[in-house]
């Protein structure tokens, strides 16, 4: 399973990882159940997020034992499914469900190792557009489960002579039906129709040095962006670059506030007016008291300064905000390296940046499904991912973010824009094609015409309902399963 996500994304191995699941799972107990579910997990999630190591092993250890718990939970049902005719939907609903859950407990969440995630150029893609991330998630685990149906048909009928012809009947049909299950998603338009245009640029300024501590000496990363905008603004001026309408800096492009920090301010006025239209910055920004602190992307004008801002919704418990801080602190020493937590932001970033109308997301929120959809809901016409992966360099992290984009790009039929502080920077277009993108850990600047779209798509429109059908879908087949089995006991004792 681990090897079908980026950076290896072999995508067909997440069919055969959930159909080596369903598989192994076949007659067993509830409990046996449960503990396969942990020995597929832990170190599937070991694997996959194995880019924490530049924090610390601990947290890669912690962190995967914690999301193989869902799993646990989900193959312990998965069980009972199974007893159930129509199986392999009953169990891939349940996926889902187990999906749902993690992506919102506890602490908000964490939507890494999502089976839409692993197939963000596959077949399944287009499906987002109709039902989300949690609709290719549905469609890979049917596909899967219906693999494993065809395989226990297939073997049952080479077992037992006498029934060959119906058993092989029932497998050709369960894998002609995980086959249309996998092409189902070519059938569905990706619409990237366009009601105009906007030429942007993206500044990657590049950081002293990559892992955790990434920042260097104060300064040094707005440095590295302004001198990377005041070369673009040179290029501009001799003719080698067409000027943009705007510019994009990623997230913690200013590595100090530049309301309290006059020096910054000026830096950050002399790029702006230098290349001559607005500039999205990334900044951490003091406030709303002495103990927090905000995440955001400022838009910048060259004559007006500083105006509009997003504050980032969602911080990353123990990266951006410590949870029973005085508690925790006191036993884990590290979590002190994060002085101030991170407040979040209430709105979405749908903001006016020069000529358009665009929704910034800033790092790990492009992950989560409602915020990327209540910001087109609200109006942006293409999507920017303010983002900073240094601590990540070169562990496969940004390549798995990145995926991410591509099918929000198609699942809200817009332009997503990822600007990075040390890469990986790209342009993805509405069909999930990455038409540019920068290497790690150097300086670049990425220009395009990117299309700007007003349509919503049939994801858009039905929000969360299609992820929690499948989820409730999943859980009455459990509940059916409990309670068949009850009746079967109490007939066999009364008889």
């Amino acid at each position: 399973m681990a090897a079908s996500f980026p950076p290896y994304g072999v995508w067909p191995l997440s069919v055969l990882a959930v159909a080596g699941l369903a598989l192994v799972l076949r007659g067993r107990t509830v409990r046996q159940g449960a503990w396969l579910g942990f020995a597929f997990g832990f170190p599937f999630f070991l694997w996959l997020l194995v880019w924490l190591r530049s924090v610390t092993w601990i947290a890669v250890v912690v962190l995967s034992g914690v999301e193989a718990c869902y799993l646990v939970l989900m193959a312990g049902l998965m069980v009972c499914a199974q007893r159930l005719r129509w199986w392999p939907v009953w169990c891939a609903s349940l996926w889902v469900t187990q999906e749902l859950v993690r992506d919102r407990l506890p602490f908000g969440g964490f939507s890494w190792g999502r089976l839409a995630f692993a197939n963000t150029g596959s077949p399944f893609t287009p499906l987002a557009a109709l039902g989300g991330a949690p609709l290719v998630s549905f469609a890979v685990a049917l596909s899967g489960t219906l693999l494993a149906a065809a395989a226990l048909a297939g073997h049952r009928a080479w077992r037992e002579d006498r029934r060959t012809l119906r058993g092989a009947l029932r497998g050709a049909a369960a894998l002609a039906m995980s086959a249309a299950v996998l092409c189902a998603g070519l059938l569905v338009p990706v619409h990237t129709n366009a009601v105009g245009h906007v030429r942007i640029a993206v500044v990657q300024g590049n950081v002293q040095q990559p892992g955790l501590h990434f920042l260097g000496r104060p300064m040094k990363i707005l440095d590295n962006h302004v001198q990377a905008t005041l070369r673009l603004a040179a290029d501009i001026r001799s003719g080698k670059v067409q000027k943009p309408d705007l510019v994009l800096w990623p997230e913690n492009s200013s590595d100090l506030d530049p309301f309290t920090n006059p020096a910054a301010y000026d830096k950050i006025t002399e790029a702006v007016q230098a290349v001559g239209v607005p500039v999205l910055v990334g900044a951490l920004v003091d406030g709303p008291d002495a103990t927090h602190v905000q995440n955001e992307g400022i838009v910048w004008d060259p004559v007006t300064g500083p105006g509009a801002h997003y504050t980032k919704q969602h911080p990353v418990p123990f990266g951006e905000y410590v949870p029973f801080r005085k508690e925790l602190t006191k036993v884990v020493s590290q979590l002190n390296e994060i002085p101030r937590d991170f407040y979040p932001g209430k709105g979405t970033g749908v903001m006016q940046i020069g000529p358009a109308r665009l929704g910034d997301v800033i790092c790990f929120e492009v992950a989560y499904d409602g915020i990327v959809r209540d910001t087109v809901n609200a109006g942006a016409r293409a999507i920017v991912v303010q983002t900073n992966n240094a601590t990540y360099g070169r562990t496969g992290q940004p390549e798995q973010q990145l995926a991410m984009s591509r099918l929000r790009a198609i699942e809200h039929g817009r332009t997503v824009v990822t600007a990075a502080t040390s890469g990986i920077s790209a342009v993805v277009a509405p069909d999930g094609r990455i038409l540019q993108h920068s290497k790690e850990f150097t300086q670049q600047v990425l220009t395009a015409d990117i299309p700007l779209r007003d349509q919503k798509t049939v994801a858009d429109r039905v929000g969360a309902a299609p992820e929690w059908v499948l989820a409730m879908v999943g859980i009455l087949s459990c509940a059916a399963a409990v309670a068949l089995g009850r009746r079967d006991r109490t007939r066999r004792v009364t008889r």
